[in-house]
C-alpha cells in the first residue's frame, strides 16, 4: 500500500476567519470514492469474507496537503449500515461529517450513498480513517497522509521515500457477530486470532498465508514510515531488527525527535518514524507484539513484516528478529511514552491553555451490570460486563445526538453528564464494590464556546484496572501530565508540563493512574469521547462533549448537508 494519490485535485480559493480577520487562503480539493462491500480473503487459519473498502485490507490511503479538503463518496454495498470517522481530523464547525454512529449521524443504509466533507486545518503528518459503527473498524480502515503546505517542508531532512504501515487484527469469525454475541450475553468478546502489518500476520504465525508484507530499502537511504495502530483491543510494542529509528511526529503533529529501538503505540494513535538502512544488506524482521497490563485475556501472538535491502547478497539461515520488551513490561512502555514532547518551534508553535475556566474530573472504570434474569456471561454468571465514565455507562441512542441537539429534539440525550464522580474514594486502592454497578444513560456535557478546558481522567481499580487509550473527536489537545495513584489537586498539577506537552488526539490513562489534558473549546459541535479499546467502548466507556455555538456565524456549527442518512 503506497502513497499513490487517488484523488482528483482541483485548485480552490477559500476564505476563513482568523481572530476576527477575513483571510484569503488557497486549498486543494480531493475526491475519493469508497465502496463498502464484502470481499473474500485467504489465510491459513481461515478463509473468510469480510467488510472492506474498495476490496482492500487495509483500505486506500487518503493523501492531502495541510489545510486541504476531501470529499469522500461512500457507497454502501454491504448488508448493514456503516459510518466512517476521520480520526484526528478536527473538522472545524463540521461535526456532520465526523462519523460516529448515532452520535453525529445515523448509519449509511445498504444501497445508499453519503458524501463526507473532510475539512483539514492545522493537522500535519499521519492520521487515519476507520468505520465507526459496531466493530466494523476491524477491517474498514486506512491511513490519512497530510503533507506540508506548498512551499514548506518537513522539520527534518526529507526522506528518500515514504511508506504506510498499519497494525491491525485478524479474526477467524465475523467481527459483527463476535460483537453482537458478546453484547447479547454480556461476556468478554472472542479474541482476535492474529495481529497484522498491512493485512498480513507474517512470521511466526499459523494464521499467515505464507506471505509477509515486504518493505524494500536501499542501503544508506533514509525512509519515513507512517505507522498507524488500527488494533482493536491492545497496545503494541513495535521495532525493527538491528535498526534504531527516530520518531518525529505523533497523532498528526511534530514532536522533538526520539531515537529508540522500540515504541509503544495504543489503538488509535499514529507515529511518523525515520529509519536509515544502515545495516549489512539482508532481510530484517519488522515486528509488533502486544503490551498487556491487565488481568483480561488478550491475543498473545506476534506479527511481522520484512525490511528487505536491495542488491545481491546471501540470506542468513535465520532472519534477525527484533528484541522487544516483554508483554507485561510497564516500565518499557512508560520509558517510551514519557519522552514524547511537542516540537514547539517557531514554525510549529503550540498554545497550551494556562488560565483554565472549565474543569472536569472523570473517573474511568470497568464495571458490571446485574442481569434481570440472573443469567449472563459476565462475572459470577449473574452480571454483564460494562464500563463507565464518572459511573455512567453510555447508552447509544437510536437518533443521532447531533441532529437532536441541532434541531432541539427532546428525549434523545441528557445534558447532565456529571462534572465529577458521584463519590470520592480511594480510586486506585482496595475499592471493594464501590461504584461497581454504574447507572446507564445517554448523557452529554455542554461547554461554552471559547472556554479553556482541563479534564483530569482518573483510572480506577474498579473491575479490571488497565491502561485506557481515550480519544476525543473534534480536537487535538495537550497531554500536560500523567501519574500513578490518585490525582491530588494540590500536588499533581506541580508536575504538569506546560512548555512542550505533546499535542495528541488519543492518549493513555495509566493503569491505576491519572492523565490531564487541556484545550480551548473553539470548535462548536457534538464530539464523541471514548476509550479506543473497542470492548470498553461497546460496554459504555463513552460520553459526548457539546461545544456550544459562539456569538457569530464564523463560530457556529455549519448547516447540515442535504443528503444526511436518515434514522428511520
Amino acid at each position: 500500500m503506497g502513497l499513490k494519490n487517488m484523488s482528483l485535485i482541483l485548485g480552490f480559493l477559500g476564505f476563513v476567519f482568523l481572530q476576527g480577520l477575513l483571510v484569503c487562503t488557497a486549498y486543494n480539493v480531493h475526491h475519493y470514492s469508497f465502496i463498502v462491500k464484502n470481499t473474500f480473503f485467504e489465510r491459513l487459519c481461515s478463509n473468510k469474507t469480510m467488510l472492506t473498502i474498495n476490496d482492500s485490507f487495509p483500505g486506500p490511503t487518503i493523501l492531502v496537503h495541510k489545510g486541504d479538503r476531501a470529499y469522500v463518496n461512500v457507497h454502501n454495498e454491504a448488508s448493514y449500515g456503516v459510518t466512517i470517522h476521520w480520526h484526528g481530523v478536527k473538522q472545524p464547525k463540521n461535526p456532520w461529517s465526523d462519523g460516529p454512529e448515532n452520535i453525529t449521524q445515523c448509519p449509511i443504509k445498504p444501497g445508499k450513498i453519503f458524501t463526507y466533507e473532510v475539512i483539514f486545518s492545522d493537522e500535519e503528518g499521519t492520521l487515519w480513517w476507520h468505520a465507526h459503527s459496531d466493530w466494523t473498524r476491524a477491517t474498514v480502515h486506512g491511513a490519512i497522509v497530510i503533507l506540508p503546505e506548498a512551499k514548506t517542508t518537513y522539520p527534518f531532512p526529507k526522506p528518500v521515500a515514504e511508506q504506510v504501515l498499519i497494525l491491525g487484527e485478524w479474526f477467524k469469525g465475523d467481527v459483527k457477530e463476535i460483537k453482537d454475541n458478546a453484547t447479547a450475553t454480556g461476556s468478554d468478546p472472542t479474541l482476535s486470532d492474529a495481529y497484522t502489518i498491512n493485512g498480513q500476520p507474517g512470521f511466526p504465525n499459523n494464521c499467515s498465508n505464507g506471505a509477509s508484507y515486504k518493505l524494500t530499502v536501499e542501503h544508506g537511504k533514509t525512509y519515513l514510515l507512517r505507522l498507524v495502530s488500527a488494533v482493536m483491543n491492545e497496545e503494541m510494542f513495535f521495532g525493527i531488527a538491528k535498526h534504531n529509528f527516530t520518531v518525529v511526529a505523533h497523532d498528526g503533529a511534530y514532536i522533538k525527535p526520539i531515537t529508540t529501538s522500540y515504541i509503544m503505540i495504543t489503538p488509535g494513535q499514529t507515529m511518523d518514524i525515520l529509519v536509515t538502512a544502515n545495516q549489512s544488506p539482508s532481510h530484517y524482521y519488522i515486528a509488533a507484539t502486544p503490551f498487556s497490563d491487565s488481568n483480561a485475556a488478550f491475543d498473545s501472538t506476534n506479527t511481522s513484516a520484512i525490511l528487505q535491502y536491495t542488491g545481491n547478497y546471501t540470506l542468513p539461515s535465520s532472519i534477525p528478529y527484533p528484541t522487544l520488551p516483554n508483554v507485561t513490561d510497564q516500565n518499557a512502555a512508560d520509558n517510551f511514552t514519557i519522552r514524547i514532547r511537542s516540537l514547539a518551534s517557531a514554525e510549529h508553535p503550540i498554545n497550551v491553555p494556562k488560565n483554565i475556566t472549565t474543569r472536569i474530573f472523570i473517573a474511568v472504570s470497568v464495571n458490571q451490570i446485574l442481569c434481570a434474569n440472573a443469567s449472563c456471561g459476565g462475572p459470577g454468571g449473574n452480571s454483564r460486563l460494562a464500563a463507565s465514565l464518572n459511573n455512567v455507562s453510555f447508552v447509544t441512542p437510536s437518533i443521532d445526538i447531533l441532529q437532536a441537539y441541532y434541531r432541539s429534539l427532546t428525549g434523545v440525550f441528557g445534558s447532565d453528564f456529571p462534572n465529577q464522580p458521584p463519590s470520592v474514594f480511594n480510586f486506585t486502592g482496595d475499592v471493594g464494590n464501590n461504584t461497581l454497578y454504574p447507572t446507564q444513560g445517554t448523557k452529554a456535557r455542554l461547554i461554552n464556546y471559547g472556554e479553556a478546558v482541563e479534564i483530569v481522567f482518573q483510572g480506577t481499580n474498579v473491575g479490571n484496572a488497565e491502561n485506557h487509550p481515550l480519544h476525543l473527536h473534534g480536537f487535538s489537545f495537550y497531554l500536560v501530565g500523567t501519574g500513578y495513584g490518585n490525582f491530588n489537586a494540590t500536588s499533581s498539577p506541580s508536575t504538569y508540563n506546560l512548555n512542550d506537552p505533546p499535542e495528541v488526539n488519543t492518549f493513555g490513562v495509566p493503569k491505576n493512574g491519572w492523565a490531564t489534558i487541556r484545550f480551548f473549546a473553539n470548535n462548536p459541535g457534538v464530539w464523541f469521547m471514548h476509550c479506543h479499546l473497542e470492548r470498553h467502548a461497546s460496554w459504555g466507556m463513552d460520553t459526548v462533549l457539546i461545544v456550544k455555538n459562539g456569538t457569530t456565524v464564523e463560530t457556529s456549527i455549519l448547516p447540515p448537508p442535504t443528503n444526511l442518512p436518515t434514522c428511520s
